[in-house]
């Protein structure tokens, strides 16, 4: 079998104990859901993260109560898609926290190690929350979603019969496990990769080219190693319907698409690379060649029976199979009411963010659609971070590790549902992890002797006995991971939108100390120190869960939620204050940020209307009832109906917010009511909104800082 290792970078890992990834914007989940506990319930659930128990955060709630089993009542951030024009960016801080270190040059600042940072997303259409709870027959239950529950969907994998060509019956075999494989795919549990995805994998054949050390891969079902095996998971291990194979490699070698064919009705995208962040950053041109985004990449199709995908991963190999090599192409949507191309080519020309084609899907096809696809991912320097220290990193000015990301524009105007995930990478220079492959795992009977074994012992001399070295084989090639908990996509509606810059202003963190928190953290606005132009727009939104009570078991951490209010709950506002140094906010009628503010998405709401709702975490709609502002049954206005409990008990958990617009200039600094216990933690932050060109100054000595500290470590 032909080496693959020339064209992707392993995922690879030095860890002795647990080497962690923790995104804490978007809130990642760990596979958390809604557990009342310290540590996750179930760590197999969605995905893979190899990381501690403890760590991840909750689903949102919309309201004040735990969402329980109605997925009506739990909630999901919202944030505005980036628009067609090239300065139409929505900007949204991607942050995490990795435990083992990244970054730096063996010039500049040598790590033992190379470190990567994958971000990617996954989208399809919305649909309706209600939706969920329909237990559909027909597939479309394999929607995006958090679940109600932590269970796995049951899954039967593969058997001999299916394969079996003197079986006349196996493609109905094959059929009827498929179709009960959808039976068990429950409403109330999560779901982010296809089943047929995981299908696909168990089916195909394991690269046979990868370095594997002194690990032995077991066969699966089927008598071959299939693509579930991996050095990091021997067993073939299910988490969520996941692949393994293309978890711990980066570019794969295999289209991630999540279904056999198109499917035009929820449009589910492959994996959309957004960001490789790297230490190494003269292997861009590789990575950009081997992203999905906009390289077609084939694989096997069987033509005759149900299963159209065959075990094949080489091209002789899949016509000895009896199959068509076919490349497949990536697609962030499908225009389906576009129908020619010179409506398609008109749209591209208004596209200043995709790349829009008239072009057949899959090169087996003739019939064209209007594609759209993912722009380039974007290869760029990693934040540095020291190892054994899962905090912060001086390239991103004393806050923790981040990534500037754009949000996607989808040329539909279509409300999608997205899932985000990041994979954290580092390896040792024990061995060259570009450039070593099968060739180099163990073979005791011809003499090879993999380049790094499992517990060696060493000899230290002086006559004295060996020590052993606590070495992992499995952990030397090794993924670590989060995902974000499902968010949503909007669709820009107001012309107050358009060609603007939208920032994404958010909460991290969740209830607790910071011993109870870890590996999560506490609340703070995120960001909390930014500047904005005037000519732009900002989105104040955050979420919290209601069952943040962080009980026994413990695992290696603290129990406790220390705070104020309501045990377990997590509650934010945004109060002006008087001064970044103070710490207490100041009454409406002695700010001045209010009158600075229009909201674009409630056009009627005024200034106290505005504030009543940040102050109040969505309690109160507004200051008086109005027509837009304070319209839905249960609507709370200021000075009426029940009274708003002083430490937001019964305030909403999440709250979407407005999308502002600035009058002028203004500087505003503000506070969480509620969360800036100051003896022991704050909550609090300053936006600065100034004149377009000294916004454009501020960000681009923003970038030099970042460059200069990397320079200079």
């Amino acid at each position: 079998m032909r080496v693959l290792s020339s064209i992707l970078l392993l995922l690879c890992v030095l860890c002795h104990v647990f080497c962690d990834v923790y995104m804490h914007n978007p809130r990642g989940s760990n596979n958390r859901l809604n557990e009342r506990t310290a540590v996750r319930r179930n760590a197999n659930r969605l995905f893979d993260s190899q990381n501690n128990n403890r760590g991840g955060y909750n689903t949102g709630d919309a309201t004040n109560t735990a969402a329980n089993n109605d997925p009506n009542k739990q909630y999901s951030l919202q944030y505005y898609q980036s628009g067609p024009e090239a300065a139409a960016e929505s900007r949204l801080i991607v942050e995490w926290t990795n435990q083992h270190g990244c970054g730096g040059s063996e010039d500049s600042s040598p790590h033992k190690l190379n470190c990567d940072i994958v971000i990617q997303y996954m989208c399809q259409n919305d649909v309706d929350q209600n939706v969920l709870r329909a237990n559909l027959a027909d597939g479309k239950d394999q929607i995006l979603r958090d679940g109600l529950n932590t269970q796995n969907n049951g899954y039967t994998q593969p058997n001999r019969g299916e394969t079996n060509e003197n079986n006349n019956n196996r493609n109905q075999q094959y059929a009827n496990r498929i179709q009960g494989n959808l039976n068990q795919i429950g409403m109330g549990r999560g779901y982010q990769e296809s089943m047929i995805w995981y299908d696909m994998c168990r089916y195909r054949e394991a690269n046979g080219g990868l370095f594997t050390a002194d690990q032995r891969l077991n066969n699966g079902n089927l008598g071959y190693k299939d693509a579930s095996r991996t050095r990091q998971n021997p067993n073939g291990n299910r988490s969520g319907f996941e692949c393994p194979e293309e978890r711990d490699y980066y570019p794969y070698w295999f289209p991630t698409l999540m279904s056999q064919t198109y499917d035009q009705t929820r449009q589910t995208t492959p994996w959309i690379d957004m960001a490789y962040l790297t230490s190494n950053t003269s292997r861009c041109d590789i990575i950009k060649k081997g992203s999905f985004n906009q390289n077609g990449i084939p694989r096997c199709v069987l033509a005759e029976g149900t299963r159209t995908y065959g075990r094949s991963i080489t091209e002789a190999a899949c016509t000895a199979e009896g199959g068509t090599w076919v490349t497949f192409h990536s697609y962030l949507e499908i225009l389906t009411t576009i129908t020619t191309e010179a409506a398609c080519n008109a749209k591209a020309a208004t596209d200043k963010r995709n790349k829009i084609s008239w072009m057949s899907l899959r090169s087996d096809e003739t019939a064209k659609k209007c594609v759209v696809q993912a722009p380039e991912v974007d290869c760029t320097t990693a934040p540095w971070t020291r190892v054994n220290h899962n905090g912060n990193s001086p390239d991103s000015q004393g806050n923790a590790s981040r990534y500037d990301a754009v949000l996607p524009y989808f040329p539909s105007d279509t409300k999608k549902r997205c899932v985000m995930r990041l994979r954290y990478n580092i390896s040792t220079d024990d061995y060259d992890p570009f450039n070593t492959n099968s060739a180099s795992n163990e073979n005791i009977q011809e003499g090879i002797v993999s380049p790094i074994e499992q517990n060696p012992l060493v000899d230290v001399g002086a006559s004295a006995r060996p020590l052993r070295l606590a070495l992992n084989t499995n952990q030397y090639g090794r993924t670590f991971q989060d995902r974000s908990h499902v968010f949503r996509m909007l669709p820009r509606t107001s012309a107050d939108m358009t060609g603007k810059v939208i920032h994404n202003l958010n909460v991290r963190g969740k209830r607790g100390n910071i011993v109870q928190t870890y590996p999560a953290v506490e609340y703070d606005f995120i960001p909390n120190r930014a500047t904005v132009s005037t000519a732009d727009l900002v989105h104040i939104q955050w979420t919290g869960s209601n069952t943040h009570n962080n009980q026994p078991n413990g695992g290696d951490g603290q129990t406790g939620d220390a705070g104020e209010g309501q045990g377990g709950t997590d509650r934010s506002n945004f109060l002006e204050m008087q001064g970044e140094i103070e710490n207490y906010p100041a009454p409406f009628e002695n700010t001045t940020f209010w009158a600075n503010v229009k909201s674009v998405t409630q056009p009627s709401a005024t200034a106290k209307d505005i504030a009543a709702g940040y102050f109040s975490s969505g309690y109160y709609c507004g200051a008086a009832a109005s027509a837009n502002v304070c319209n839905e049954n249960g609507d709370q206005v200021l000075g009426t109906g029940g009274a708003m409990n002083d430490l937001l008990n019964n305030a909403p958990a999440s709250y979407f917010g407005h999308v502002l617009k600035f009058t002028g200039k203004t500087t505003v600094a503000y506070m969480c009511s509620r969360n800036n216990n100051f003896s022991n933690r704050s909550q609090k932050g300053i936006l600065w909104v100034v004149d377009p060109a000294d916004a454009a100054k501020s960000q681009a000595a923003k970038k030099r800082r970042r460059r200069s500290t990397v320079n200079n470590l």
